[in-house]
Protein backbone atom coordinates (compact mmCIF):
# COMPACT_ATOMS: atom_id res chain seq x y z
CA UNK A 1 0.00 0.00 0.00
CA UNK A 2 2.95 2.61 0.95
CA UNK A 3 4.49 1.28 -2.10
CA UNK A 4 2.80 3.39 -3.82
CA UNK A 5 3.67 6.69 -2.55
CA UNK A 6 7.11 5.48 -2.60
CA UNK A 7 6.73 4.67 -6.83
CA UNK A 8 6.01 8.43 -7.45
CA UNK A 9 9.78 9.68 -6.00
CA UNK A 10 11.15 6.39 -7.69
CA UNK A 11 9.88 7.18 -10.74
CA UNK A 12 11.38 10.79 -11.00
CA UNK A 13 15.00 9.11 -9.34
CA UNK A 14 14.96 6.61 -11.72
CA UNK A 15 14.24 8.39 -15.02
CA UNK A 16 16.20 11.66 -14.28
CA UNK A 17 19.35 10.44 -13.04
CA UNK A 18 19.35 7.04 -14.89
CA UNK A 19 18.22 7.59 -18.31
CA UNK A 20 20.05 9.39 -20.62
CA UNK A 21 17.28 10.60 -22.85
CA UNK A 22 15.64 12.59 -20.17
CA UNK A 23 15.60 15.99 -20.28
CA UNK A 24 17.25 17.67 -16.28
CA UNK A 25 14.32 20.05 -15.73
CA UNK A 26 11.44 19.29 -12.84
CA UNK A 27 8.75 19.88 -15.40
CA UNK A 28 9.68 17.52 -17.13
CA UNK A 29 10.61 14.61 -14.53
CA UNK A 30 6.68 15.73 -13.41
CA UNK A 31 5.24 14.72 -16.23
CA UNK A 32 7.05 11.54 -16.69
CA UNK A 33 6.27 11.00 -12.95
CA UNK A 34 2.70 11.37 -13.95
CA UNK A 35 2.98 9.09 -17.14
CA UNK A 36 4.57 6.60 -15.21
CA UNK A 37 2.57 6.55 -12.20
CA UNK A 38 -0.40 5.94 -14.22
CA UNK A 39 0.57 3.46 -16.87
CA UNK A 40 2.37 1.28 -13.86
CA UNK A 41 -0.62 1.80 -11.08
CA UNK A 42 -3.38 2.04 -13.75
CA UNK A 43 -4.67 5.20 -12.45
CA UNK A 44 -5.19 9.05 -12.62
CA UNK A 45 -2.32 11.15 -11.21
CA UNK A 46 -2.08 14.66 -10.04
CA UNK A 47 0.82 16.17 -8.99
CA UNK A 48 1.02 19.96 -8.15
CA UNK A 49 4.93 20.43 -7.59
CA UNK A 50 8.23 18.52 -8.11
CA UNK A 51 11.44 20.51 -7.41
CA UNK A 52 15.20 18.59 -8.35
CA UNK A 53 18.24 19.56 -6.60
CA UNK A 54 21.35 18.23 -7.43
CA UNK A 55 24.52 19.23 -4.60
CA UNK A 56 25.48 18.48 -2.36
CA UNK A 57 23.51 15.12 -3.41
CA UNK A 58 20.64 14.26 -5.80
CA UNK A 59 17.12 15.35 -4.20
CA UNK A 60 13.86 15.85 -5.46
CA UNK A 61 10.78 17.41 -3.69
CA UNK A 62 7.61 16.98 -4.71
CA UNK A 63 4.01 18.48 -3.08
CA UNK A 64 0.59 17.78 -4.27
CA UNK A 65 0.70 14.02 -5.00
CA UNK A 66 -2.91 12.12 -5.85
CA UNK A 67 -3.61 8.92 -7.32
CA UNK A 68 -6.89 7.78 -7.83
CA UNK A 69 -7.17 4.20 -8.21
CA UNK A 70 -8.49 2.95 -11.73
CA UNK A 71 -9.58 7.19 -11.86
CA UNK A 72 -12.54 6.46 -9.78
CA UNK A 73 -14.05 9.57 -9.07
CA UNK A 74 -16.92 7.97 -6.58
CA UNK A 75 -14.37 7.67 -3.75
CA UNK A 76 -11.68 9.55 -2.49
CA UNK A 77 -7.89 9.01 -4.27
CA UNK A 78 -5.98 5.87 -2.90
CA UNK A 79 -3.14 7.92 -2.65
CA UNK A 80 -2.65 11.50 -1.27
CA UNK A 81 0.29 13.14 -0.15
CA UNK A 82 1.17 16.62 1.27
CA UNK A 83 5.06 16.64 1.08
CA UNK A 84 7.49 14.43 -0.16
CA UNK A 85 11.16 14.28 -0.27
CA UNK A 86 14.10 11.81 -2.20
CA UNK A 87 17.80 11.18 -2.46
CA UNK A 88 20.32 9.51 -2.77
CA UNK A 89 24.09 9.70 -4.52
CA UNK A 90 24.85 9.16 -8.14
CA UNK A 91 26.47 5.86 -7.55
CA UNK A 92 23.60 4.71 -5.29
CA UNK A 93 20.96 5.56 -8.17
CA UNK A 94 23.25 4.14 -11.13
CA UNK A 95 22.68 1.25 -8.89
CA UNK A 96 18.78 1.93 -9.40
CA UNK A 97 18.94 2.70 -5.66
CA UNK A 98 17.27 5.76 -3.35
CA UNK A 99 18.91 6.22 -0.02
CA UNK A 100 15.99 7.54 1.54
CA UNK A 101 12.51 8.74 1.13
CA UNK A 102 10.72 11.14 3.72
CA UNK A 103 6.88 11.26 3.18
CA UNK A 104 4.31 13.62 5.29
CA UNK A 105 1.44 13.85 4.97
CA UNK A 106 0.38 10.42 3.72
CA UNK A 107 -3.55 9.69 3.34
CA UNK A 108 -4.17 6.32 1.99
CA UNK A 109 -7.75 5.13 1.59
CA UNK A 110 -8.29 1.59 0.38
CA UNK A 111 -11.63 1.52 -1.63
CA UNK A 112 -13.63 -1.86 -1.51
CA UNK A 113 -12.84 -4.24 -4.17
CA UNK A 114 -15.22 -4.13 -6.77
CA UNK A 115 -15.68 -3.16 -10.52
CA UNK A 116 -17.45 0.34 -11.00
CA UNK A 117 -16.31 3.47 -11.56
CA UNK A 118 -14.59 5.82 -14.49
CA UNK A 119 -11.71 3.72 -14.76
CA UNK A 120 -13.32 0.60 -15.54
CA UNK A 121 -12.80 0.61 -18.98
CA UNK A 122 -9.33 1.86 -19.20
CA UNK A 123 -6.62 -1.45 -19.00
CA UNK A 124 -3.05 -0.60 -18.86
CA UNK A 125 -1.77 0.14 -22.40
CA UNK A 126 -5.21 0.49 -24.23
CA UNK A 127 -5.12 4.35 -24.55
CA UNK A 128 -2.87 7.18 -23.68
CA UNK A 129 -3.01 8.46 -20.41
CA UNK A 130 -3.22 12.56 -20.31
CA UNK A 131 0.19 12.39 -18.87
CA UNK A 132 2.17 10.29 -21.21
CA UNK A 133 4.69 12.35 -23.55
CA UNK A 134 6.10 10.91 -26.46
CA UNK A 135 9.73 11.10 -26.99
CA UNK A 136 11.43 12.07 -30.42
CA UNK A 137 11.71 9.20 -32.47
CA UNK A 138 9.32 7.41 -30.16
CA UNK A 139 6.37 6.05 -32.63
CA UNK A 140 5.86 3.10 -29.67
CA UNK A 141 4.10 4.48 -26.66
CA UNK A 142 3.57 1.08 -25.27
CA UNK A 143 6.84 0.22 -25.60
CA UNK A 144 7.58 3.32 -24.18
CA UNK A 145 5.26 2.43 -21.15
CA UNK A 146 6.39 -1.44 -20.67
CA UNK A 147 10.07 0.64 -20.55
CA UNK A 148 9.05 2.58 -18.08
CA UNK A 149 7.72 0.16 -15.64
CA UNK A 150 10.23 -2.15 -16.06
CA UNK A 151 12.67 0.59 -14.72
CA UNK A 152 10.11 1.30 -11.85
CA UNK A 153 10.06 -2.13 -10.69
CA UNK A 154 13.56 -3.08 -10.45
CA UNK A 155 14.27 0.41 -7.86
CA UNK A 156 14.41 0.18 -4.57
CA UNK A 157 14.37 2.22 -1.92
CA UNK A 158 16.41 1.48 0.58
CA UNK A 159 14.74 3.42 3.53
CA UNK A 160 11.24 4.77 3.69
CA UNK A 161 10.08 7.14 6.78
CA UNK A 162 6.42 8.64 7.07
CA UNK A 163 4.87 10.99 9.41
CA UNK A 164 1.14 12.22 10.06
CA UNK A 165 0.14 9.18 8.17
CA UNK A 166 -4.14 8.35 7.82
CA UNK A 167 -5.11 4.52 6.59
CA UNK A 168 -8.93 4.51 5.65
CA UNK A 169 -10.74 1.56 4.92
CA UNK A 170 -13.37 2.67 2.77
CA UNK A 171 -16.65 0.01 3.48
CA UNK A 172 -18.96 -1.45 0.67
CA UNK A 173 -22.25 -0.41 2.25
CA UNK A 174 -23.37 3.49 1.67
CA UNK A 175 -23.93 5.25 4.67
CA UNK A 176 -21.00 3.23 6.98
CA UNK A 177 -18.43 4.96 8.90
CA UNK A 178 -15.26 4.00 7.47
CA UNK A 179 -12.49 2.14 9.59
CA UNK A 180 -9.95 4.79 10.20
CA UNK A 181 -6.12 4.20 11.94
CA UNK A 182 -3.94 7.13 12.62
CA UNK A 183 -0.27 6.14 11.97
CA UNK A 184 2.42 8.43 14.16
CA UNK A 185 5.47 7.14 12.85
CA UNK A 186 5.93 4.56 9.46
CA UNK A 187 9.60 3.50 8.87
CA UNK A 188 9.66 1.05 5.60
CA UNK A 189 13.21 -0.87 4.29
CA UNK A 190 13.75 -2.41 0.70
CA UNK A 191 10.92 -1.19 -1.06
CA UNK A 192 10.21 -2.94 -4.26
CA UNK A 193 7.13 -2.66 -6.20
CA UNK A 194 7.81 -6.84 -6.70
CA UNK A 195 8.68 -7.89 -3.12
CA UNK A 196 7.28 -7.73 0.68
CA UNK A 197 8.75 -4.76 2.03
CA UNK A 198 9.69 -4.72 5.91
CA UNK A 199 7.57 -1.97 8.12
CA UNK A 200 7.18 -0.80 11.54
CA UNK A 201 4.73 1.51 13.18
CA UNK A 202 3.03 3.28 15.62
CA UNK A 203 -0.55 3.83 15.28
CA UNK A 204 -3.68 4.85 17.15
CA UNK A 205 -6.65 2.40 17.62
CA UNK A 206 -9.90 3.85 17.57
CA UNK A 207 -12.19 1.53 18.92
CA UNK A 208 -11.26 1.18 21.66
CA UNK A 209 -8.77 3.87 21.58
CA UNK A 210 -4.94 2.88 22.65
CA UNK A 211 -1.79 2.22 21.35
CA UNK A 212 -0.48 -0.15 18.86
CA UNK A 213 2.95 -0.75 17.52
CA UNK A 214 3.30 -3.36 14.92
CA UNK A 215 6.15 -4.36 12.82
CA UNK A 216 6.29 -7.37 9.84
CA UNK A 217 6.14 -7.30 5.70
CA UNK A 218 3.69 -5.69 3.51
CA UNK A 219 3.13 -6.24 -0.27
CA UNK A 220 3.69 -7.14 -3.28
CA UNK A 221 1.24 -4.44 -4.11
CA UNK A 222 -1.74 -5.66 -5.89
CA UNK A 223 -2.71 -2.75 -8.12
CA UNK A 224 -6.10 -4.49 -9.78
CA UNK A 225 -7.19 -5.63 -6.12
CA UNK A 226 -5.69 -3.91 -3.02
CA UNK A 227 -7.93 -5.85 -0.73
CA UNK A 228 -5.32 -8.62 -2.35
CA UNK A 229 -2.08 -7.55 -1.15
CA UNK A 230 -0.41 -9.71 1.51
CA UNK A 231 1.05 -8.63 4.61
CA UNK A 232 2.21 -10.57 8.38
CA UNK A 233 3.43 -9.14 11.14
CA UNK A 234 3.30 -8.75 14.84
CA UNK A 235 1.73 -6.36 17.13
CA UNK A 236 1.33 -4.86 20.70
CA UNK A 237 -1.94 -3.15 21.81
CA UNK A 238 -1.57 -1.34 24.83
CA UNK A 239 -3.37 0.80 27.08
CA UNK A 240 -7.36 0.57 25.33
CA UNK A 241 -9.67 1.87 27.65
CA UNK A 242 -12.56 -0.39 27.69
CA UNK A 243 -14.83 2.10 29.23
CA UNK A 244 -15.33 3.38 25.39
CA UNK A 245 -17.91 1.04 25.68
CA UNK A 246 -20.91 1.90 28.24
CA UNK A 247 -21.18 -0.25 30.88
CA UNK A 248 -17.90 -1.74 30.98
CA UNK A 249 -14.54 -0.47 31.93
CA UNK A 250 -10.87 -1.61 32.07
CA UNK A 251 -7.35 -1.41 30.46
CA UNK A 252 -6.52 -3.79 28.10
CA UNK A 253 -2.90 -4.55 26.64
CA UNK A 254 -2.77 -7.61 23.89
CA UNK A 255 -0.07 -8.74 21.20
CA UNK A 256 -0.16 -11.27 18.88
CA UNK A 257 0.54 -11.98 15.29
CA UNK A 258 -1.17 -11.55 12.20
CA UNK A 259 -0.78 -12.41 8.03
CA UNK A 260 -2.74 -13.21 5.12
CA UNK A 261 -4.28 -10.25 3.08
CA UNK A 262 -6.09 -7.11 3.30
CA UNK A 263 -9.33 -8.71 2.67
CA UNK A 264 -8.56 -11.68 4.99
CA UNK A 265 -6.48 -11.67 7.78
CA UNK A 266 -5.35 -14.28 9.68
CA UNK A 267 -5.09 -13.02 13.29
CA UNK A 268 -4.12 -15.17 16.67
CA UNK A 269 -3.27 -13.22 19.98
CA UNK A 270 -3.74 -12.82 24.11
CA UNK A 271 -5.18 -9.98 26.18
CA UNK A 272 -4.72 -9.13 29.53
CA UNK A 273 -7.50 -6.83 31.83
CA UNK A 274 -6.47 -6.92 35.01
CA UNK A 275 -9.15 -4.72 36.19
CA UNK A 276 -12.13 -5.77 34.21
CA UNK A 277 -15.85 -4.61 35.24
CA UNK A 278 -19.28 -4.49 34.48
CA UNK A 279 -19.66 -1.14 35.54
CA UNK A 280 -23.46 -1.95 37.07
CA UNK A 281 -21.77 -4.12 39.26
CA UNK A 282 -18.53 -2.91 40.11
CA UNK A 283 -16.12 -5.36 41.39
CA UNK A 284 -13.28 -5.82 39.29
CA UNK A 285 -11.91 -9.73 38.17
CA UNK A 286 -8.54 -10.09 36.38
CA UNK A 287 -9.54 -11.37 32.46
CA UNK A 288 -7.12 -12.91 30.02
CA UNK A 289 -7.96 -14.28 26.28
CA UNK A 290 -6.02 -16.29 23.89
CA UNK A 291 -7.94 -15.66 20.41
CA UNK A 292 -7.93 -16.88 16.79
CA UNK A 293 -9.65 -14.26 14.28
CA UNK A 294 -9.82 -13.44 10.52
CA UNK A 295 -10.58 -9.88 9.64
CA UNK A 296 -11.69 -8.54 6.79
CA UNK A 297 -9.14 -5.01 6.10
CA UNK A 298 -11.47 -3.62 3.67
CA UNK A 299 -14.71 -3.71 5.83
CA UNK A 300 -13.20 -4.63 9.76
CA UNK A 301 -15.76 -7.57 10.10
CA UNK A 302 -14.32 -9.76 12.29
CA UNK A 303 -14.99 -13.50 12.32
CA UNK A 304 -13.70 -15.30 16.15
CA UNK A 305 -13.14 -18.83 16.03
CA UNK A 306 -12.33 -19.43 19.01
CA UNK A 307 -11.94 -16.97 22.03
CA UNK A 308 -10.57 -19.03 25.54
CA UNK A 309 -11.06 -16.72 28.05
CA UNK A 310 -10.28 -16.81 32.21
CA UNK A 311 -11.01 -14.72 34.70
CA UNK A 312 -10.75 -16.32 38.72
CA UNK A 313 -11.29 -19.94 38.73
CA UNK A 314 -13.56 -19.86 35.60
CA UNK A 315 -13.07 -20.70 31.88
CA UNK A 316 -15.09 -19.54 28.55
CA UNK A 317 -15.34 -20.67 24.94
CA UNK A 318 -16.42 -18.18 22.26
CA UNK A 319 -16.76 -18.69 19.20
CA UNK A 320 -18.80 -15.56 16.85
CA UNK A 321 -18.72 -12.82 14.82
CA UNK A 322 -17.99 -8.79 15.38
CA UNK A 323 -20.05 -7.39 11.91
CA UNK A 324 -21.46 -4.23 10.64
CA UNK A 325 -25.21 -3.53 10.56
CA UNK A 326 -26.71 -2.44 7.07
CA UNK A 327 -28.23 0.80 8.01
CA UNK A 328 -26.53 1.17 11.45
CA UNK A 329 -23.88 2.89 13.09
CA UNK A 330 -21.02 0.60 14.91
CA UNK A 331 -20.86 -3.44 15.02
CA UNK A 332 -22.90 -6.48 16.72
CA UNK A 333 -21.30 -8.43 18.28
CA UNK A 334 -22.64 -12.79 18.25
CA UNK A 335 -21.56 -15.03 20.22
CA UNK A 336 -21.86 -18.73 21.08
CA UNK A 337 -20.60 -18.96 24.76
CA UNK A 338 -19.86 -22.24 26.61
CA UNK A 339 -18.87 -22.52 30.31
CA UNK A 340 -18.14 -25.87 31.06
CA UNK A 341 -15.74 -25.26 33.77
CA UNK A 342 -17.04 -22.22 35.73
CA UNK A 343 -17.58 -20.89 39.45
CA UNK A 344 -20.80 -19.38 39.92
CA UNK A 345 -19.29 -17.48 42.60
CA UNK A 346 -17.13 -16.09 39.64
CA UNK A 347 -19.68 -14.68 37.32
CA UNK A 348 -21.52 -13.00 40.59
CA UNK A 349 -18.75 -11.20 41.27
CA UNK A 350 -18.82 -9.54 37.72
CA UNK A 351 -22.99 -9.60 38.00
CA UNK A 352 -23.61 -8.18 41.73
CA UNK A 353 -22.78 -5.41 43.37
CA UNK A 354 -22.20 -7.08 46.66
CA UNK A 355 -18.76 -7.45 47.59
CA UNK A 356 -19.35 -10.85 48.64
CA UNK A 357 -21.42 -13.42 45.83
CA UNK A 358 -24.53 -14.58 47.54
CA UNK A 359 -23.79 -18.21 46.08
CA UNK A 360 -21.15 -20.53 45.21
CA UNK A 361 -21.18 -23.72 42.97
CA UNK A 362 -19.79 -25.35 39.68
CA UNK A 363 -21.98 -23.64 36.48
CA UNK A 364 -22.31 -25.05 33.16
CA UNK A 365 -23.83 -22.44 30.70
CA UNK A 366 -24.59 -22.51 27.21
CA UNK A 367 -25.82 -19.06 26.04
CA UNK A 368 -26.29 -16.81 22.52
CA UNK A 369 -24.61 -13.78 23.57
CA UNK A 370 -26.02 -10.79 20.56
CA UNK A 371 -24.56 -6.84 21.81
CA UNK A 372 -26.21 -4.56 19.08
CA UNK A 373 -24.33 -1.36 18.19
CA UNK A 374 -25.71 1.76 21.01
CA UNK A 375 -25.22 4.42 22.91
CA UNK A 376 -27.38 2.62 25.80
CA UNK A 377 -25.48 0.73 28.82
CA UNK A 378 -24.18 -2.55 27.66
CA UNK A 379 -26.87 -4.08 30.19
CA UNK A 380 -29.43 -2.59 28.68
CA UNK A 381 -28.43 -3.86 24.66
CA UNK A 382 -26.77 -7.26 25.47
CA UNK A 383 -29.47 -9.87 25.06
CA UNK A 384 -28.95 -13.41 26.12
CA UNK A 385 -30.63 -16.83 25.35
CA UNK A 386 -29.31 -19.95 27.04
CA UNK A 387 -28.94 -22.73 29.79
CA UNK A 388 -27.64 -23.65 33.01
CA UNK A 389 -27.35 -25.67 35.59
CA UNK A 390 -25.26 -25.23 39.22
CA UNK A 391 -24.13 -28.07 41.17
CA UNK A 392 -23.15 -28.01 45.15
CA UNK A 393 -24.73 -24.48 45.56
CA UNK A 394 -24.10 -23.11 49.00
CA UNK A 395 -25.05 -19.51 49.96
CA UNK A 396 -22.34 -17.45 51.64
CA UNK A 397 -25.08 -16.00 54.24
CA UNK A 398 -24.99 -18.13 57.32
CA UNK A 399 -28.56 -17.34 57.95
CA UNK A 400 -29.48 -18.52 54.05
CA UNK A 401 -27.94 -21.85 54.40
CA UNK A 402 -28.98 -22.25 57.87
CA UNK A 403 -32.58 -21.81 56.33
CA UNK A 404 -31.87 -24.43 53.51
CA UNK A 405 -30.58 -26.64 55.83
CA UNK A 406 -33.27 -26.30 58.06
CA UNK A 407 -36.30 -27.20 55.28
CA UNK A 408 -33.85 -29.62 54.07
CA UNK A 409 -34.25 -31.48 57.33
CA UNK A 410 -38.03 -30.59 57.56
CA UNK A 411 -38.70 -31.66 54.17
CA UNK A 412 -37.37 -35.24 55.15
CA UNK A 413 -39.69 -35.73 57.84
CA UNK A 414 -36.90 -35.47 60.21
CA UNK A 415 -37.56 -34.77 63.94
CA UNK A 416 -35.48 -31.85 65.93
CA UNK A 417 -33.68 -34.33 67.58
CA UNK A 418 -31.91 -36.28 64.29
CA UNK A 419 -28.70 -34.56 63.58
CA UNK A 420 -29.05 -31.49 60.87
CA UNK A 421 -26.53 -31.76 57.62
CA UNK A 422 -25.37 -29.18 56.04
CA UNK A 423 -26.58 -29.70 52.56
CA UNK A 424 -25.74 -28.27 49.23
CA UNK A 425 -28.34 -26.61 46.10
CA UNK A 426 -28.33 -27.67 43.12
CA UNK A 427 -29.85 -25.47 39.86
CA UNK A 428 -30.59 -26.07 36.61
CA UNK A 429 -33.21 -24.21 34.12
CA UNK A 430 -33.46 -21.65 31.21
CA UNK A 431 -33.11 -17.77 30.50
CA UNK A 432 -33.76 -14.98 28.30
CA UNK A 433 -31.56 -11.25 29.14
CA UNK A 434 -32.94 -8.71 26.94
CA UNK A 435 -33.71 -4.99 28.06
CA UNK A 436 -31.65 -4.88 31.38
CA UNK A 437 -34.00 -7.80 32.62
CA UNK A 438 -33.43 -11.25 33.10
CA UNK A 439 -36.50 -13.76 32.33
CA UNK A 440 -36.03 -17.26 33.72
CA UNK A 441 -39.07 -19.15 32.16
CA UNK A 442 -38.01 -22.47 34.20
CA UNK A 443 -35.48 -23.21 36.96
CA UNK A 444 -35.25 -25.66 39.37
CA UNK A 445 -34.20 -25.35 42.75
CA UNK A 446 -33.16 -28.72 44.45
CA UNK A 447 -32.07 -29.73 48.04
CA UNK A 448 -32.46 -32.83 49.53
CA UNK A 449 -36.35 -33.71 50.51
CA UNK A 450 -37.19 -30.44 48.75
CA UNK A 451 -37.69 -29.45 44.62
CA UNK A 452 -38.35 -25.48 43.89
CA UNK A 453 -39.84 -24.87 40.60
CA UNK A 454 -39.73 -21.20 40.00
CA UNK A 455 -40.49 -18.91 36.72
CA UNK A 456 -40.21 -15.12 36.56
CA UNK A 457 -37.94 -12.07 35.77
CA UNK A 458 -34.82 -10.01 37.63
CA UNK A 459 -34.35 -6.50 36.51
CA UNK A 460 -30.35 -6.22 36.51
CA UNK A 461 -30.10 -1.94 37.29
CA UNK A 462 -32.58 -1.73 40.10
CA UNK A 463 -31.99 -5.36 41.30
CA UNK A 464 -35.67 -6.62 41.71
CA UNK A 465 -36.95 -9.45 42.01
CA UNK A 466 -40.40 -11.10 40.97
CA UNK A 467 -40.78 -14.88 40.87
CA UNK A 468 -43.49 -17.50 41.35
CA UNK A 469 -43.57 -21.24 41.55
CA UNK A 470 -44.21 -24.07 43.75
CA UNK A 471 -42.43 -25.94 46.85
CA UNK A 472 -42.39 -29.83 46.90
CA UNK A 473 -41.53 -31.99 50.21
CA UNK A 474 -41.25 -35.60 50.61
CA UNK A 475 -42.60 -34.96 53.90
CA UNK A 476 -46.27 -34.07 54.00
CA UNK A 477 -47.06 -30.81 56.49
CA UNK A 478 -47.65 -33.23 59.39
CA UNK A 479 -44.50 -34.58 59.28
CA UNK A 480 -42.76 -31.24 59.75
CA UNK A 481 -43.14 -31.13 63.32
CA UNK A 482 -43.75 -33.19 66.38
CA UNK A 483 -46.33 -34.28 69.03
CA UNK A 484 -49.90 -32.50 69.37
CA UNK A 485 -49.61 -29.86 66.34
CA UNK A 486 -48.23 -32.62 63.98
CA UNK A 487 -51.58 -34.05 64.73
CA UNK A 488 -53.50 -31.42 64.16
CA UNK A 489 -51.79 -31.03 61.09
CA UNK A 490 -53.13 -34.15 59.88
CA UNK A 491 -56.25 -31.96 59.10
CA UNK A 492 -54.67 -29.67 56.10
CA UNK A 493 -52.10 -32.73 54.52
CA UNK A 494 -55.11 -33.56 51.95
CA UNK A 495 -54.78 -29.64 50.40
CA UNK A 496 -51.39 -29.21 50.41
CA UNK A 497 -50.55 -33.65 48.88
CA UNK A 498 -48.86 -33.52 45.77
CA UNK A 499 -50.41 -34.25 43.12
CA UNK A 500 -50.03 -37.96 42.32
CA UNK A 501 -50.16 -38.45 46.13
CA UNK A 502 -47.49 -38.47 49.17
CA UNK A 503 -45.56 -35.42 50.01
CA UNK A 504 -46.48 -31.98 50.18
CA UNK A 505 -46.68 -28.88 47.27
CA UNK A 506 -47.40 -25.48 48.08
CA UNK A 507 -47.80 -22.52 45.73
CA UNK A 508 -45.04 -19.88 46.60
CA UNK A 509 -43.63 -16.04 45.42
CA UNK A 510 -40.52 -14.58 46.09
CA UNK A 511 -40.12 -10.85 45.48
CA UNK A 512 -38.69 -7.92 46.58
CA UNK A 513 -34.62 -6.18 46.32
CA UNK A 514 -32.10 -8.93 45.67
CA UNK A 515 -30.53 -7.48 48.97
CA UNK A 516 -33.97 -8.33 51.14
CA UNK A 517 -36.35 -10.33 48.88
CA UNK A 518 -39.76 -11.74 50.45
CA UNK A 519 -40.20 -15.24 50.51
CA UNK A 520 -44.18 -16.45 51.19
CA UNK A 521 -46.46 -18.63 50.38
CA UNK A 522 -48.52 -17.18 47.31
CA UNK A 523 -52.10 -17.34 48.91
CA UNK A 524 -54.35 -16.96 45.41
CA UNK A 525 -52.41 -19.41 44.08
CA UNK A 526 -53.25 -21.38 47.32
CA UNK A 527 -56.75 -20.97 47.21
CA UNK A 528 -57.14 -21.93 43.71
CA UNK A 529 -54.89 -25.04 44.57
CA UNK A 530 -57.27 -25.82 47.04
CA UNK A 531 -60.72 -25.34 45.21
CA UNK A 532 -58.66 -27.80 42.79
CA UNK A 533 -58.87 -30.58 45.21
Amino acid sequence: MIIVAAIAVIAVVAFVAVSSRVSFSSETARARMIAVLESQLDGEVELDDLQLKVLPRLRAEGRGLRIRHKGRRDVPPLISIEHFSAEGSFISLYRRHVSHLKVDGLDIQIPPDRNRGSGDADKPGDIDKPGDIDEPGDSDNHQVRRERSGAARSIVIDEMTSTNTRLVIIPKEAGKDPKMWIIHQLRMHDLGVDSPMPFEATLTNAVPPGEIETKGSFGPWQAETPGLTPLDGTFVFDHADLGFFKGISGILSAHGKYGGTLNRIDVNGQTDTPQFRVTAAGNPVPLRTTYHAIVDGTNGNTFLDPVNGSFLNTSLVAKGAVVGTPGKHGRTVTLDITMDRARLEDVLQLAVKSSRPPMTGALRLTTKFVLPPGEREVVERLRLDGKFAIDGTRFTDPGVQTKINELSHRSRGKTPEDDKQHVSSQFKGTFKLGGGTLTIPTVTFDVPGSIVHLAGTYALVPQTIDFSGTLEMDATISQMTTGFKSKLLRIVDPIFERKGGGGTEIPIKINGVRTNPSFGVDKARLFKHRDEK
